[in-house]
């Protein structure tokens, strides 16, 4: 027997206690090992979770779950970054192995959790902290090990793909669409980690570590979110051909890794692209393997719960036959991080300019463009108001970002331009 502590009875660690008690022998019948639940920690123990817990199970002392000799798997279900890394530093240095849907405190302080892990001859298992019930990690560190990642690309957040969807369907402002989702339970109170883009830039150093063999962190991964993505761009993205989503993207390009998340125009007929509501997906391309597609629900406590429940097995077979594989080889230093600068990596671009109605904008736009090697693709021009302000739409060929910057900053200043120009990555063949 394999016996389990919980720490964190929220969400996440509801479902894992449902699938732990319900499929307790359904998981015997397929690991050959018997998953006890021994003991829960959190601090509210008075609270209904609608679960029929087994007696002396709950506990408000997390010390207690953590010093029990007969806890072989601890499960770090609390979130941030503090309290949560104590907790899981000091179950590895009891010699624990552990368990965590973390993706902040691993892509915060995955060097220091694995380095300790190693130390101590334990595993750390983190599938639930990408993508919730999609088995991404396994995938990347398993199911393609024999390839050399060319590129991922992931919708990983879900509540940024409610929104832009809503907003698509129903060409409404994203201020709108944000209050349903808050109260459909599909945002924060305080949605910044999700609006600005801060949560899939976590998710995407993880996936990036295992794809690329180095520790990445958030502070390497460029972040934009959408907070300033309008009904107009979505309807302009649409008559161009392109869907708009907010994608967490590396790649491998001349032997230099992009990390970066940011809004994304995607091709209509691409399979990204119609992934709708809270889903995720993960597009990933080897070299041997080619392009796979992995879809499913991204959040939510059974299909989190599901994630964190295949480590929990994972280690629990590991232990009972003496063979708990080893944590993913992370470079030891940051030699390995020969991370592509924004400034060049070279993309397509969407301009929306508010410009002033009158002969010549146009003209004088493009010479700037022009100027920093930056070529037009296509133009939008409606809504004709003479003297008066009116959205002028560009897409451009593939250029590189620092002259992409460099000419908006130019353009911006002209007297014909009334506002900041809106700048919109695109993906897809040209």
């Amino acid at each position: 027997m394999i016996h389990v502590g919980i720490i964190g009875f929220g969400t996440v660690g509801t479902g894992t206690v449902h699938i732990l008690l319900q499929n307790r022998k359904l998981l015997k019948d397929r690991t050959g090992v018997d998953i006890h639940l021994k003991k829960i920690a959190d601090l509210d123990i008075k609270r209904d979770r609608g679960i029929r817990l087994p007696k002396n199970v709950l506990t408000d002392n997390a010390d207690s779950l953590l010093a029990d000799p007969d806890i072989q798997i601890v499960v770090e279900l609390i979130g941030g970054t503090t309290v949560a890394k104590e907790m899981m530093l000091k179950a590895i240095r009891n010699g624990k192995h552990v368990v965590t849907a973390n993706k902040a405190l691993l892509a915060t302080h995955g060097r220091e959790i694995f380095k300790a892990a190693e130390k101590a001859n334990v595993k750390v298992g983190f599938e639930a902290s990408v993508a919730g019930g999609i088995p991404i990690i396994k995938v990347i560190s398993e199911g393609l090990v024999a390839n050399r990642f060319k590129s991922i690309y992931g919708i990983i957040n879900g509540t940024t793909n409610y929104i832009l969807s809503k907003m698509s369907d129903e060409n409404a402002e994203l201020s709108e669409v944000l209050k349903e989702a808050q109260k459909l339970g599909y945002a924060e109170a305080d949605p910044t980690y999700d609006i600005e883009g801060i949560d899939s830039a976590h998710k995407l150093a993880i996936l990036a570590s295992l794809a690329y063999g180095t520790q990445f962190s958030l502070k390497d991964v460029h972040c934009e979110g959408i907070s300033r993505i309008s009904s107009m761009d979505i309807e302009f993205a649409r008559e161009l051909g392109y869907k708009l989503k907010l994608l967490a993207i590396t790649k491998e390009t001349s032997g230099k890794i992009e990390l970066r998340v940011h809004p994304t125009m995607v091709p209509e007929e691409f399979l990204l692209s119609k992934v709708d509501g809270v889903f995720n997906a993960v597009y990933v391309e080897g070299d041997a393997v080619g392009s796979t597609l992995y879809y499913g629900r991204g959040a939510g406590d059974m299909p989190t719960g599901s994630a964190v429940v295949s480590d929990i097995a994972d280690i629990a077979r590991g232990i009972a036959s003496n063979t708990v594989a080893r944590n993913p080889l992370f470079s030891r230093t940051d030699e390995g991080k020969n991370l592509l600068k924004m400034d060049d990596v070279i993309s397509m671009y969407f301009f929306r300019f508010s410009a002033i109605d009158k002969p010549g904008v146009l003209s004088r736009i493009s010479g700037i463009l022009g100027k920093y090697n930056i070529s037009i693709a296509s133009v939008i021009q409606k809504d004709r108001r003479a003297g008066k302000a009116v959205p002028l739409v560009v897409l451009t060929h593939r250029a590189r970002e620092k002259d992409v910057r460099s000419a908006v900053k130019e353009i911006n200043k002209l007297p014909i331009v009334a506002d900041k120009t809106v700048i919109i990555r695109v993906e897809g063949k040209e």
